[in-house]
């Protein structure tokens, strides 16, 4: 065989070996044995995780978030205290992905202008990181340098939610939990818990501005606690996930105005369960027609199937999660393999997904490692 024959099959045969390969980043509480963010390895054609190793020492790293473009992380410290350079506030930090070994190095850390930062996005120009502070409800929209540090925010880039709801404990005041840019980045929803109502904003990544859209926002039944909201791929329609009633609402989503209605709301948990049990997390499948949500006492995940009409919601299945209290969990780019973090059960635990009913298999691995909160892939 000649040798430029032979050079060429090798740089095919690299490239599909790359292609196939995907890194995952694991945020964690570090309460116990976990020291920060964690990376792996994943195999998108067989599905198998490999052992996390350390990528960054950081102090309750829960919820961690990529930049469009793949060249940086930005985590928030969860329980890094009431205050932060002497202020009272939060943080979150920002850190360099080495393209070899996807190891993290820290560029800057800033405040999140709030107490309990509890989760963080990117806009998908990459220009601002946001984040949401349950403990004090506000959220905030930091400035992204051109070395993928932060800027501090400003009082313009901040909001404070205000009012309660009915829960005796869990509603008696704000608490924002989490922030995410519509696929435009046009708008941010921000969902807060305390308050039973989903927030709108105008964004402005270029000047730092976080501006309330009319209208300023949408309320849920009271009791519902609204944690977190995924958009279909058309950006027609937004799901809410409502950690106290255990239900999930569809919206419908107003491109222009970023206005949401909501059409539905179904149950997450099955009829016969009698147990305590919270939501967590919810996700859509890339290609839009399944829709995933997490619950926890529970410990599984729903899996709903969308109407391609309505975007409405039916029920699929109940799928264990074989761990305690999955926080979260996510989906490959593929829409083939999903991982749920069981955050009590100190577990990564790997399903295939059916392409044709959304349903999930477990495929027979648990990876170990300590409290895992949060997972995105790179």
């Amino acid at each position: 065989m000649r040798p430029l024959i032979v050079l060429t099959l090798f740089v095919m045969t690299t490239a599909l070996v790359s292609a196939r390969e995907l890194l995952v980043y694991i945020g964690t509480y570090t309460k116990t044995s976990s020291k920060g963010i964690y990376v792996a390895r994943f195999d998108t054609e067989t599905g198998k995780l490999g052992e996390p190793v350390l990528a960054a020492e950081a102090s309750n790293p829960s919820f961690v978030a990529l930049s469009p473009d793949r060249r940086f992380l930005y985590a928030v410290s969860e329980g890094a205290g009431a205050s932060y350079a002497g202020k009272p506030s939060g943080s979150v930090s920002a850190y360099t992905i080495n393209a070899a070994d996807g190891l993290l190095t820290l560029i800057n850390t800033a405040a999140t202008a709030g107490k309990g930062p509890c989760h963080v996005s990117v806009t998908p120009d990459g220009k601002a990181v946001m984040v949401a502070n349950y403990s004090s409800g506000v959220v905030a929209l930091l400035r992204v340098r051109t070395d993928g540090g932060l800027e501090e925010p400003t009082p313009a880039s901040v909001d404070q939610h205000e009012g309660k709801s009915v829960h005796p404990t869990r509603q008696k005041a704000p608490y924002a939990h989490s922030i995410n840019p519509s696929a435009d980045g046009k708008f941010a929803f921000a969902a807060d818990l305390g308050t039973d109502k989903i927030y709108t904003y105008r964004v402005d990544s270029t000047t730092g501005t976080l501006t309330a859209a009319e209208p300023a926002s949408v309320s849920l039944e009271a009791g519902s606690g609204p944690r977190h909201l995924a958009q279909s791929p058309d950006g027609r329609h937004a799901y809410v996930i409502n950690e106290l009633a255990n239900t999930l609402t569809t919206f419908s989503l107003d491109a222009d105005t970023g206005e949401l209605k909501a059409l539905q709301t179904i149950p997450t948990l099955p009829a016969d369960f009698t147990g305590h049990s919270t939501t967590a997390e919810v996700l859509v499948r890339p290609d839009g027609r399944f829709v995933y949500g997490s619950n926890r006492g529970h410990d599984s995940i729903t899996v709903f199937s969308v109407d391609a009409a309505t975007g409405t919601l039916s029920t699929v299945e109940h799928v264990s999660t074989q761990g305690r209290n999955p926080r979260n969990f996510s989906l490959d780019p593929t829409g083939r393999w999903l991982i749920a973090a069981n955050q009590d059960g100190d577990s990564l635990v790997l399903f295939s997904i059916d392409a044709q009913t959304g349903r999930l298999t477990p495929t027979g691995q648990t990876v170990k490692i300590g409290a895992p909160v949060c997972v995105r892939f790179k």
